[in-house]
């Protein structure tokens, strides 16, 4: 039998069930999605039950399953999700999709009631996002359906409630309440004062160390169970375990989003007002996360770039680097760029691209110029999550699709000399930071 650790990694589209062997390398890899429901205002969200059921019958199969003997179990879900239970432990509620609308008028009566929207924001951390602020979510159950809210003896995270379907036990982890739920005082290391004024906090069960899991009997012995994670926080869990000096990550996908998890500086309404948020690591740091939306603007270009040279949709990806064709890189000067590159408007995570195809006769001039516009801003966010310090930082790490892209891993890297550069691997990444929580071998 194979020693491994167990991981239940719930996304909000796609389940996956992961076992990682003792050099955590992945030995097995399911994957599972379910149709949405409609909850009581007819609106689309998670269906509780029939995830529930497979988290049971999976874990059955795998009691059955003789070649792997499981060490531990962790889980890992998407934020911004509460699950209410009833005195009996069952849920009072469905699970509400944080993508409701938040009703104006509590709205309204929240920010009169507990002051300025962005002042609440700078202390909770929490840019102001109705549902997706989880906190809010028990606020619009008080007032908006108070025959619900009084059948609420628990109020636990969604990472916790999967854990909780394991362990039959309660508890409360710094990852979700840090995750913008406008629950947590930042500076105080407590309850906001709103939270403990409305009564709320007496509905979430006490806070839990990660070094403190749960047991749970599987095969007839003991094995370790975790408190589940939120899965951004997850993500940074290889990251904070090999490396022991100061790094900031860059996520790249849809967005560009960098981390920086040795934040000391609180976030500022200045900071909120340019999407920069703070959440908290595993042990309750605060990380510093701030995002462009780098990867949608470099999609809808090459489409444009793909067009007008006559070349396949994603020949970007056989560019290779040409340090002359970027030779004005980060001047005001460059050829079709303009001032305005250096993004500083209220909508901070738009990326401007000013890119004047006629100015480049090849598809390889014109990419190298949009890489360059794009890195441009995307060095803006970076110091915004660096406190305007770089010099506190060794590593500068990369994942996601940019991290494999030439142009771009140069540019940065004429950017921040000082900094080593790294890629990271960032397939499986959440359900690999589970794994490493439960130190299983």
């Amino acid at each position: 039998m194979v020693p491994c650790v167990a991981v239940f990694d719930i996304g909000k589209t796609n389940k996956k069930f992961l076992l990682f062997d003792q050099h955590y390398q992945i030995i097995k890899d399911d994957e599972m999605s379910f149709k949405e429901v409609t909850d009581d205002d007819g609106d689309s969200g998670e269906d509780l039950t029939a995830l529930a059921n497979w988290l049971r019958t999976t874990w059955q199969a795998l009691e059955a399953d003789q070649n792997f003997d499981v060490k531990a179990v962790n889980f890992t879900t998407y934020g911004a999700s509460l699950v209410h239970l009833n005195s009996h432990g069952e849920p009072v509620t469905p699970l509400y999709n944080y993508l409701k609308p938040f009703p104006e008028e509590l709205e309204k009566q929240f920010y009169n009631a507990y002051g300025d929207k962005l002042l609440v924001a700078a202390q909770t951390s929490s840019p102001a996002l109705g549902m997706l602020n989880s906190g809010l979510q028990l606020y619009w159950l008080k007032y908006g359906k108070p025959e619900v809210f009084k059948e609420i003896a628990h109020t636990i995270h969604l990472p916790q409630y999967i854990s909780y379907l394991f362990t039959g036990q309660l508890a409360t982890d710094f990852t979700s309440l840090g995750c913008h739920t406008a629950l947590w005082s930042f500076e105080k290391k407590m309850y906001h004062d709103w939270v403990k004024a409305e009564g709320l906090d007496q509905l979430f069960p006490p806070l839990r160390s990660h070094e403190q899991p749960f047991e749970i009997t599987f095969r007839g012995k003991s094995i370790k169970a975790g408190l589940g994670l939120h899965d951004s926080s997850s993500a940074l869990i290889p990251y904070l375990k090999q490396y022991q000096e100061p790094f900031l990550l860059l996520s790249t996908g849809t967005w560009g989003i960098t981390l920086n998890p040795f934040s000391h500086k609180p976030l500022t309404i200045s900071d909120l007002k340019q999407d920069c948020l703070q959440y908290l690591t595993y042990t309750g740091n605060p990380v510093k996360a701030s995002r462009k939306f780098i990867g949608n603007a470099h999609e809808e270009q090459v489409k444009l770039l793909a067009e007008h040279y006559q070349k396949p949709a994603d020949y970007f990806k056989q560019v290779i680097y040409d340090e002359r064709l970027t030779a004005n890189f980060g001047k005001d000067s460059a050829a079709g760029a303009t001032p305005e590159v250096l993004v500083k408007d209220k909508i901070a995570t738009a990326v401007k691209i000013d890119l004047d195809l006629a100015l480049y006769d090849t598809y390889e001039k014109a990419y190298h110029q949009l890489v360059a516009e794009l890195v441009e801003q995307q060095i803006q966010s970076i110091l915004l999550a660096a406190e305007g310090d770089i010099g506190r930082f060794s590593i500068l790490l990369v994942d996601g699709g940019f991290s494999k892209n030439p142009i771009f891993m140069a540019l940065l890297q004429r950017t921040f000399p000082e900094l080593r550069m790294r890629a990271g691997k960032s397939a499986q990444g959440t359900a690999l930071g589970a794994a490493l929580v439960m130190e299983a071998f």
